[in-house]
């Protein structure tokens, strides 16, 4: 009864969906391990490569998000999600899925669109406090929508909402070293504070341009810094430690592989607002300061960061403000031993720590009545 129960999960065009598609799917195949699924993507995306590195196929669809600036680009938009709708059929008719997983972003809607329409049974999972446009537009032929916020019934029908959480990689929880292993291995000193800075994409630059400006501050601090500042930044950064002379309390990198050690060196850190950040800083219990990015649809960061912050779950600045109060903030709170542990407590209140497995449990009960009904 159990054997062959096909699903597609869907969604991308940017990071942030890769992680808990992932999960999602590792989820699915360990509960059932005879489950087949298939990813659709966007062509060109990153989860062209990630997914399959994870050792699952995907198919990309040639669509592409709207151009809000421009509106005239729109119009090679809108021919591509046509072609994308068309494609995504022909996939539903040659895999014949028995339920879709949508977890936002522009690649979900033509393949979430298409099953639904074909009477496949979907699942969407939300991972913002503010829905997205794409999931916003699918739910009204959603069987069931998992989100990570409550006060989700604002954008889609409450008999529909499951508070599941966001998946997170699991390998964040699973280092042995003690804080002061995981701060020897950035070369730093055990008994000073330390401050993780999350600057690692192309939407991180006031962060980044924060810390070059802010070296002199860093030097005076007492305060110790490891500093991920993305392949984008790493040269211009390199280039002002550089000119600062020595600056044995700051370690910097393009890259950190083991953000597990990275995270459990941390006091402190700092970072975006998207919501799998948001989500494994909770697991993690870390304390935050969260910089919302301010170009990302309908400021869905601003309002992910407002619905910690609303629960003295992390501390907030604003990134237009970032430049001449994010350093200072930094080094005030990393030294009030109080308020670090009041947002470590109040921030793992907020963790949900078996997200992927509960949203893979909804997916295949949707998944193995569709199948009971239509392949007797």
């Amino acid at each position: 009864m159990e054997k062959n129960v096909r699903i597609i999960i869907s969604g991308g065009g940017t990071g942030g969906h890769i992680f808990p598609a992932v999960s999602i799917a590792n989820a699915l195949k360990k509960q059932h391990p005879d489950t087949e699924i298939l990813f659709v993507g966007a062509e060109g995306r990153m989860e062209m490569q990630r997914v399959p590195a994870a050792g699952y196929r995907i198919i990309g669809l040639p669509v592409a998000g709207f151009d809000r600036k421009h509106l005239l680009k729109n119009i090679g938009v809108l021919v591509k999600l046509v072609r994308s709708q068309l494609k995504a059929r022909k996939i539903i008719k040659d895999f014949k899925p028995h339920a879709a997983v949508g977890v936002g972003g522009y690649a979900s809607g033509p393949t979430l669109k298409v099953a639904g329409s074909m009477g496949i049974p979907t699942l969407l999972q939300e991972q913002n406090s503010y829905a997205g446009v794409t999931n916003k537009l699918l739910a009204k032929q959603a069987a069931k929508i998992c989100v990570a916020y409550e006060g989700m019934e604002r954008f889609f029908d409450k008999n529909k909402i499951i508070l599941t959480g966001n998946p997170v990689r699991q390998n964040l929880l699973d280092t042995k070293l003690s804080r002061e292993e995981a701060v020897r291995s950035f070369g730093l000193d055990t008994t000073k504070k330390t401050v993780l800075i999350i600057g690692g994409s192309l939407g991180a630059r006031t962060i980044n341009r924060c810390v070059m400006q802010g070296l002199e501050k860093i030097k005076a601090s007492g305060v110790q810094f490891i500093w991920q500042t993305g392949k984008f930044y790493i040269d211009e950064a390199k280039a002002a430690v550089r000119q600062a002379g020595e600056l044995p309390m700051l370690y910097v990198t393009d890259f950190i592989a083991d953000m597990a050690t990275a995270y459990r060196a941390a006091d402190l850190v700092i970072s975006r607002a998207g919501a799998g950040s948001i989500s494994e800083l909770c697991l993690l219990e870390k304390p935050v300061i969260l910089v919302p990015s301010p170009n990302v649809a309908e400021d869905h960061q601003t309002k992910n960061a407002l619905a910690l912050v609303n629960k003295d779950a992390a501390l907030y600045v604003k990134d237009s403000e970032a430049a001449d109060k994010l350093l200072d903030e930094a080094v005030k709170a990393v030294n009030q031993p109080e308020t670090l542990k009041n947002l470590s407590t109040n921030i793992a209140k907020l963790a949900f720590r078996d997200s992927a497995d509960v949203i893979a449990t909804e997916v295949y009960k949707l998944a193995l009545n569709y199948k009971d009904k239509h392949e007797r």
